[in-house]
């Protein structure tokens, strides 16, 4: 569990008000060891929230570099804790993510960097995404 010090750090270091929506949100994905969807996120909260201002949150906490969305194959938006370095200006979102086939869970894979590609001339890449699919270490036991 994430430590009410580190969630105040948090939102102090990205210059974010301190509301009880947000560090139950924050404290939610931050315990959770993989990406979870909106609907996750309000289930494990409970409710204290409201859906309207749970994805306000979840906008501004993308926006500010605390949080990154992973979309799977079946186009759920999912979102997970961003390292340390992210920030508004700058989000580091240059790892592998993994989804389990048999549990449906998609992980952040934070020590596996994205490859480099090499693309054709006159093509620019904005955004970079890789996912992949398998079975997890915690569906194989």
């Amino acid at each position: 569990m994430a430590s009410s010090d580190r969630i105040s750090q948090t939102l102090v270091r990205h210059e974010l008000r301190q509301t009880p929506v947000r560090r139950a949100v924050l404290q939610t994905l931050l315990d959770s060891s993989f990406a979870l969807s909106g609907n996750e996120i309000e289930q494990k909260i409970g409710s204290e929230i409201d859906r309207i201002t749970l994805y306000r949150t979840l906008k501004t906490f993308e926006e500010s570099g605390l949080i990154h969305r992973v979309i799977d194959t079946s186009d759920t938006v999912r979102y997970a804790a961003c390292s340390i370095e992210c920030s508004a200006h700058e989000h580091f979102d240059n790892h592998v993510h993994f989804k389990c086939t048999n549990c449906q869970h998609i992980y952040c894979l934070n020590q596996v960097a994205i490859p480099a590609v090499t693309l054709p001339a006159k093509f620019e890449a904005k955004t970079r995404d890789y996912l992949l699919a398998g079975v997890c270490r915690e569906c194989q036991e």
